[in-house]
């Protein structure tokens, strides 16, 4: 039988309260923000006094001696022995109400948790002004528990009662009330059953059993561990991060603050990119053993090692803190157009945009004026095509590998490499094919409509029909005269003449612009080939002019008709997106294109993927029909993902192979037109939608090996494949995410198209 990691015990609540308050079980959530209501509070003092089951708590040991200092504390500062790591809401809120203490709410307030019990009813309710004027409350429980207040409470009590009544109580009234009161104050002998798991079991081991006994199925994350553990050995450490949080959240405190328009961080949020300042890592699943001072490879843990980890993560800590470093950061995203956090998608676009800015400026020497354009590049691209939305981590290792790779202090190798990467991603095909796809949506929360957005305030234009800036309308800091908003080309009631009267065709992107109509047209419902001529007429022919190309009005586009002016427009919005991004480099064109050679020197990511052949097995030397399904699966992952490049004729390991033996088996058609022709009827027949406007096929030649470069724009639509075994219907769902092919299902399908396509 295997040893347990656990050991069952009871403690009093005084006893609990008694070691919380000397420091011998960690609960750090009394100072940080409690997420309970109020009257959950309540229905727990209820639950209690009625002496119902209120749960198990769940403690775990920290493997720290006794006396033990935390890291970068006073003496005082001592490690808790024990942490709480299931019923840290009920702990605090019993440690509130008995010793009065205040805690944080969510939006950084401190207040008291202060609950009222009527005696004569034996019930609990959460104090206000009326029962503070209600004489048959005991207003607030608290006082019960306080040194030598139990008696003046009580008395107190009788008198408030006796006057509101107007006679005297009788001492069996008395009795009766007084011991139901008294049932409040012995709460503190309540018995709590615990769950004290060992400091041998390691935190996927705690994680686990948490999900098991917990029974509001919350799921314990990497980071939660890692602010476990700074609680153990580095308190001041997390209490930065909560105070910097606290400081971006709260209007008003005195001194410099990280207030911005664009993100209220969370401690883990910025825990993560302390991490990656320090440890080059985005994944946190090895983070948690390095800061307990494990060696990886021999498995021992040490103390001086783990100091030697905390002080590298207090340095990155130090970093990502720093007032000016904060601010400048985001001064490249409003300078890519951003104006605020109604325009961001992405938490983890700024999170991970922030990290590579304090990579550039404290290990490759860029000021912040250097920085300020290349990462404002960096965050539009980042942000427009989703980099870090599916499978961050796994991105973000990838971008720090290539970071990782460049000479310590070559600034300008740092900024090549972004803007290779950002190349990559911007490609001709994305501007002329995926954007435009990306566009068919009506959703107000599609990263593509914030491109545009971002680029129309990049460009300082106008409302159409107005003089007002677009930049203002979406500055949180200005107050418009009167408010402008997007608002339909073609009137929904032109549309439904039409026989149109789908939400999402009516509100399509292309069908929207931010317009000040003139005040005799506001109520108008006409068609635009009448309301245009009209308006226009009298407008200055170069102010019209500037404002068509903004808007992306196609030439004649009144005359059109719905859906072909959907289409043309969607093609001009992303031509008004590229001449925006285009200019912040300074110069056009922009970049280099990345060749097929680079790409593949880079190796497989997000939207690079390698497959060694499509009909010649490598391994059994003969040709196999089973890795068409490979590259039809491929394809659909790119096509329902943010598109990519998939090159048939390189190994897994960027190895370049070629596509003879492929080509040999075609016979007669052995040619790279045969070999095309092959691609196309196999994605033709193995897809739901057609892939003429989304794939092109070239053949580069590289390393003197001629390979099938399959280049695949992202779909406006979902895509399905056919099953590996065949059949009549395209049924899987396959999707991009970081290095890898996935298929979704289910929920998880369903979730992915509302969030990628809206």
């Amino acid at each position: 039988m295997l040893p347990t990691l656990y050991r069952d015990t009871g403690y009093t609540l005084r006893h609990l309260i008694e070691n919380i308050e000397g420091g011998r079980i960690g609960l750090p959530d009394i100072q940080r923000p409690f997420v309970w209501s109020a009257t959950k509070t309540r229905d727990l003092f209820d639950s209690m006094y009625r002496g119902y089951p209120i749960g198990t708590l769940m403690f775990w040991e920290t493997g720290a001696e006794v006396g033990t200092r935390q890291i970068g504390t006073e003496a005082g500062g001592r490690t808790p022995q024990l942490l709480v790591v299931d019923g840290q809401q009920r702990l605090t809120a019993l440690f509130a109400v008995l010793t009065g203490r205040k805690i944080v709410t969510k939006s950084f307030d401190e207040i008291n948790v202060r609950l009222a019990f009527h005696p004569e009813d034996q019930t609990f309710e959460v104090t206000d002004a009326a029962i503070e004027r209600d004489a048959h409350f005991i207003p607030d429980i608290t006082a019960l528990w306080a040194r030598g207040g139990y008696k003046s409470t009580v008395r107190q009590f009788f008198q408030r009662l006796e006057q509101a009544g107007g006679q005297p109580l009788s001492d069996a009234a008395k009795d009766e009330l007084e011991e139901r009161i008294d049932r409040v104050r012995d709460l503190h002998e309540f018995r709590f059953q615990v769950v004290e798991l060992g400091a041998s079991a390691d935190e996927e081991q705690v994680a686990d059993i948490f999900v098991r006994i917990n029974s509001e199925g919350v799921k314990l994350n990497q980071s939660d561990f890692i602010l476990t553990l700074m609680s153990v050995h580095w308190e001041k450490g997390r209490r930065q991060l909560e105070d910097f949080s606290r400081g971006a959240v709260v209007a008003g405190l005195p001194g410099p603050s990280p207030r911005n328009a664009f993100l209220d961080p969370s401690p883990d949020q910025l825990l993560r990119v302390s991490v990656a300042v320090a440890f080059r890592r985005a994944r946190l699943q090895h983070v948690y053993s390095v800061l307990r001072g494990k060696d990886l490879e021999t498995g021992k843990v040490t103390a001086a090692r783990r100091q030697e980890q905390f002080d590298r993560l207090a340095q990155a800590h130090s970093k990502v803190l720093d007032l000016t470093s904060w601010h400048e950061f985001f001064q490249c995203v409003t300078a890519a157009g951003f104006r605020s956090r109604k325009m961001i998608t992405s938490d983890n676009a700024l999170l991970y945009s922030y990290t590579i800015w304090l990579i550039g400026h404290h290990d490759f020497g860029l000021t912040a004026d250097e920085l300020r354009p290349v990462i404002g590049r960096w965050f539009f691209m980042a942000h427009t095509t989703g980099r870090y939305s599916n499978s961050p981590e796994s991105q973000m290792e990838f971008d720090l590998g290539r970071i990782g790779s460049l000479p310590p202090g070559d600034g300008r190798a740092f900024t090549a490499e972004l803007d290779r990467i950002i190349a990559a991603n911007f490609t001709g095909d994305y501007w002329d094919i995926s954007l435009p796809n990306r566009l068919d949506t009506s959703s107000s929360r599609s990263p593509v409509l914030f491109a545009y957005q971002a680029a129309l305030n990049i460009l300082d234009a106008e409302v159409l029909l107005g003089d007002q800036r677009i930049r203002d309308l979406l500055d949180p800091s200005v107050k418009p005269a009167k408010a402008v908003d997007r608002d339909n080309l073609f009137h929904r009631k032109t549309l439904a003449g039409l026989g149109i009267t789908d939400r999402r065709q009516v509100n399509a992107i292309a069908n929207m612009a931010y317009v000040t109509w003139p005040a005799d047209e506001r109520s108008n419902t006409d068609a635009p080939h009448d309301y245009w001529p009209r308006i226009t007429d009298t407008m200055d022919p170069k102010v019209l002019e500037r404002q068509v190309r903004w808007h992306a009005l196609p030439v004649g586009w009144e005359q059109l008709d719905y859906f072909t002016f959907l289409e043309r427009r969607r093609q001009l919005i992303a031509k008004v997106v590229r001449e925006a991004f285009e200019t912040l480099t300074g110069e056009r064109p922009a970049y280099v294109p990345t060749t097929p050679a680079d790409m593949i020197a880079a190796g497989e990511s997000q939207g690079t993927e390698f497959k060694a052949s499509a009909r010649w097995n490598v391994h059994t030397r003969e040709a196999d029909k089973s890795l068409r399904h490979n590259i039809v699966k491929a394809v659909c992952g790119f096509l329902n993902g943010e598109g990519g490049n998939l090159y048939i004729g390189v190994a897994d390991d960027g190895t370049v192979l070629g596509i003879d033996n492929d080509l040999a088996t075609l016979e007669s058609q052995a040619s790279v037109d045969g070999y095309e022709l092959f691609v196309r009827q196999l994605l033709d027949s193995s897809l739901s939608a057609p892939t003429a406007t989304t794939v092109r096929v070239r053949f580069p030649e590289i390393s003197g090996n001629v390979v099938c470069q399959i280049s695949v724009a992202a779909a406006g639509r979902p895509v399905f494949a056919k099953p590996a075994k065949g059949g009549h219907g395209a049924t899987d769902f396959w999707v991009r995410v970081g290095n890898a092919t996935k298929q979704l299902h289910g929920d998880d399908l369903l979730r992915y198209q509302e969030e990628h396509w809206g």
